[in-house]
């Protein structure tokens, strides 16, 4: 991945993640991120629509906001077990202010496995 991605990655605030539902419609939502070991970490509540598709499903596709810079991700969501890794709990924080340890609504966290990325930019003039 280059530079210019990873940094993406790591300082933009928003990512939107698609799943599937049940019955094969798609689900769009922006969520927070942490993008951490080659890796894509969302909270989220239990019980929302995003969480109950990727307990049944787990793929997952995600685009950074910027239409014009495209960085598409496509890849797998697994529920990420306890403890969590105390510098994503610090990446968390830094990046949004939010104690995921102490969220009493948001307290279900996904890890996202790549697969496959797709990126493309403007071209220049």
């Amino acid at each position: 991945m280059d530079k210019k991605t990873e940094d993406r990655l790591t300082n933009e605030r928003n990512i939107w993640m698609a799943t599937v539902r049940p019955d094969g419609r798609p689900h769009l939502v922006p969520v927070w991120f942490v993008w951490f070991q080659e890796k894509i970490y969302i909270g989220m509540q239990p019980g929302s629509v995003k969480a109950n598709n990727l307990e049944k499903n787990d793929r997952i596709a995600l685009s950074l906001e910027d239409g014009s810079d495209v960085v598409i991700c496509e890849g797998t969501a697994v529920i990420l077990e306890q403890p969590y890794p105390d510098e994503l709990i610090a990446l968390f924080h830094s990046k949004y202010g939010w104690d995921m340890i102490g969220d009493p609504v948001h307290n279900l966290f996904f890890e996202v496995n790549p697969k496959k990325w797709l990126r493309w930019e403007p071209e220049s003039s």
